[in-house]
């Protein structure tokens, strides 16, 4: 997941030769049903899951059943590309895309009319989303090399994976894809993020029927109302014993009156 580089480092007018962990990038050219369906920026590991779980969250495939094969080929590490061919010959997206690996990546159109409504009564504590947030955070990768985002499933048993990519949205995949293949109930779930929670991440989740998804960081007023329409809870700026709810608050246990 990283590579060490030379460099100079600064410090105090001072310039010295040195080196540094930086994390990989390489372009993943995912093909389905002999078109080409994407092209993401991506960290090279758990290829598998991401794939599975892009095609989930685009509606390619409904379950991991409608894959018929999927092949990664590797032989140039730093350009992968992956062949998938599902139950349905006719499954194409309508158009092929680049998943960036900065914030915004590449976002599918959204109506807010058809967006699926979440389907579950979880219920968790502020303590539980706190001490979650906390298991999420803890990385070496990103500890070295300061570049990549994390993204954790968490269920009534504790932690389900945590996974790191240089794109959220990828490692949103990823997890997903994780859960498709570990036949995860995704209604009694929490995703937990360290980066900004967009449109996208919360569409992703909606269509995964994820009830909460909670971050570190900031969200977006889109992705609140999309949050708000479909019942999903968002947490945000979730800092030791304090956070920011902005939907589903009546998913939140606590003994306070809201």
């Amino acid at each position: 997941m990283f590579k060490i580089v030379p460099c100079i480092k600064y410090d105090n007018r001072s310039m010295t030769p040195s080196s540094h962990d930086v994390v990989i990038e390489v372009p993943l050219s995912v093909f389905v049903n002999g078109r080409h369906a994407l092209t993401a920026m991506i960290s090279p590991v758990m290829l598998e899951e991401f794939i599975t779980g892009f095609l989930y969250t685009e509606r390619i495939i409904r379950k991991l059943e409608d894959i018929d094969s999927l092949r990664i080929e590797e032989k140039d590490t730093a350009a992968p590309s992956a062949g998938v061919l599902t139950k349905n010959p006719f499954s194409i997206m309508v158009s092929s895309k680049t998943v960036l690996s900065g914030c915004g990546g590449d976002t599918s159109y959204l109506d807010p009319d058809r967006l699926p409504k979440i389907q579950s009564d979880m219920l968790i504590e502020p303590s539980t989303i706190s001490k979650i947030m906390k298991e999420t955070l803890v990385s070496d990768l990103h500890t070295r090399t300061g570049g990549i985002h994390i993204v954790g499933l968490f269920g009534p048993n504790g932690k389900i994976c945590i996974i790191e990519d240089i794109g959220r949205h990828n490692a949103l995949d990823k997890v997903i894809g994780y859960g498709l293949k570990h036949d995860v109930d995704f209604s009694r779930t929490i995703v937990t993020c360290s980066g900004r929670l967009s449109s996208e991440m919360v569409r992703k989740c909606l269509i995964a029927n994820i009830p909460v998804i909670a971050s570190r960081g900031a969200t977006t007023t889109l992705a609140i109302n999309m949050g708000k329409q479909s019942g999903l809870t968002i947490i945000g700026f979730v800092r030791g014993h304090k956070m920011i709810i902005y939907t589903g608050v009546e998913r939140i246990i606590s003994q306070e009156p809201v």
